[in-house]
């Protein structure tokens, strides 16, 4: 079983900022479900290419997400090498993204809790740049809302994001690496 989560914080007032990033993706790439709610996440199990995947958000707040992934990981018995988090960073420009695996927090607090949690920074992910306006502060700033035009350009992506999803889950981290890591 694989596990796809997207990173963001709950509620109307969270919903089109940068920090939910992972949370867009995934409500764009599975449109119309019907998310259940368990370990204080939201989830929803599906079968694709006969391989059941499990996409999860969780709903602790971003500094928290690992105590929500953790208890997936456990309850499922999922692999680290199976994990595929979608995150926000500050780092890389709008508009682009890179996978990694094996990395650092890199200063993301969820994911520092995601790692503490799991015990390992193994997992894979996959992040979305949002740059830095160095001029707003930084938690002002990844809770504030997508601009027009960053809005635009992370729609034109969303058939990148959606083939990146695609690809980890029938072929796993390193091919979809070698693919979209070298599209760009």
């Amino acid at each position: 079983m694989k596990m796809v989560v997207g990173l963001g914080n709950p509620g109307k007032d969270y919903k089109n900022t940068r920090h939910n990033v992972g949370y867009l993706v995934l409500d764009k790439y599975l449109p119309d479900v019907d998310w259940k709610e368990k370990f204080n996440g939201m989830y929803y199990i599906k079968t694709i290419n006969g391989e059941k995947v499990l996409f999860v958000k969780p709903l602790t707040y971003m500094n928290l997400s690992g105590d929500c992934v953790v208890k997936f990981v456990n309850y499922y018995d999922i692999e680290i090498k199976d994990i595929l988090v979608i995150q926000d960073d500050l780092d890389l420009k709008v508009g682009t993204y890179k996978l990694k695996k094996d990395s650092s927090a890199g200063g993301h607090n969820g994911i520092k809790s995601i790692i503490n949690r799991l015990g390992t920074q193994e997992f894979n992910r996959l992040k979305i740049g949002l740059s830095h306006d160095r001029s707003i502060d930084t938690k002002d700033y990844v809770l504030g809302d997508f601009s027009k035009k960053e809005k635009e350009l992370l729609d034109n992506l969303q058939k990148d994001f959606s083939g990146i999803i695609d690809t980890f889950i029938e072929s796993g981290i390193d091919k979809t690496m070698n693919i979209y890591n070298t599209k760009k």
